[in-house]
């Protein structure tokens, strides 16, 4: 088991519960700056939000600055090339999809989010979303059988295809769904190289060449590399959804340990999250 699982069943340890309050603590901010955001507001204007809320309660570190997207960019449409992910001056128009996306460090625990709204009424968001639900259920059913996370990523693409959605996933570099975090050695200043933390991103590369020796890799993708069961430690999962222009996701992590037993084998690190809320309230209504 590695070193971020390592300890109690079901993630009472002391470090899973600081990995808990940071991926609370991002989506938190996400909340508080979707509650702001308002005709006219830009991409760069809601990163700048999501950047300077943070820093106010003590993130000086980043695994990635803050993103966000809007409208048609929400399902990635025409990006070509990495710079094309960074904040734009697109401004955000009345019943218009957004994502917001920060991955902070704090007291060096790592979170990586993804927070899905709208600005006012839009149906097909909300269809989105709320099919979204079954893919949580689906990656972690299938990293529980141990299934090699390339099939699982296979079979995450062939949902989205049935319920008639695009992987825009896909369009992330390798074509990631999801990638390992860890903890990050705090300083008091560590810079960036295009928008991510080099402290979180030697920690990155170190999994990657540890991996690379024992046969997995800390990138989760649809290529050979992916080809392996679920290494443990702890995931940044993000299926994302794209139908028309419009685009959806969540981005959360799930945990995975070496326990035999299938329910402390794999588990989401929280379940008190905004989407997952959303879904009890929308069976519930």
């Amino acid at each position: 088991m590695t070193s971020a699982v390592q300890g109690e069943q079901g993630g009472t340890t002391a470090r899973l519960r600081g990995f808990r309050r940071v991926q609370r603590l991002a989506y938190e901010c996400a909340e508080a700056v979707a509650a702001q955001l308002k005709p006219g507001v830009t991409e760069r204007d809601a990163a700048r939000m999501q950047r300077v809320w943070l820093r106010e309660r003590g993130v000086r570190d980043w695994f990635h600055l803050p993103f966000a997207w809007f409208g048609d960019r929400t399902a990635f449409a025409g990006f070509r090339t990495p710079f094309q992910f960074f904040p734009t001056n697109r401004r955000l128009e009345p019943g218009m999809p957004f994502i917001l996306d920060m991955a902070p460090v704090h007291h060096g625990f790592t979170a990586d989010i993804g927070y899905s709204g709208c600005l006012g009424l839009n149906p097909v968001h909300d269809r989105l979303l709320a099919d979204l639900e079954a893919h949580r259920t689906l990656l972690l059913d299938q990293v529980r059988e141990r299934r090699p996370l390339r099939e699982i990523y296979e079979n995450v693409e062939r949902l989205m295809v049935r319920q008639g959605y695009a992987n825009r996933h896909r369009a992330y570099p390798f074509g990631v769904i999801a990638h390992k975090v860890d903890r990050v050695k705090e300083r008091r200043w560590s810079p960036q190289v295009f928008g991510f933390g080099t402290q979180a991103l030697k920690g990155l590369a170190s999994d990657a060449l540890h991996g690379h020796r024992e046969g997995w890799s800390p990138l989760w993708s649809p290529h050979k590399f992916s080809d392996h069961p679920p290494q443990p430690g702890l995931w940044a999962v993000e299926p994302h959804l794209g139908f028309r222009g419009t685009g959806v996701k969540f981005e959360e992590i799930l945990v995975v340990t070496d326990s035999e037993d299938p329910e402390q084998s794999a588990f989401w690190l929280d379940d008190d999250l905004p989407h997952v809320r959303r879904w009890a309230e929308e069976r519930a209504a």
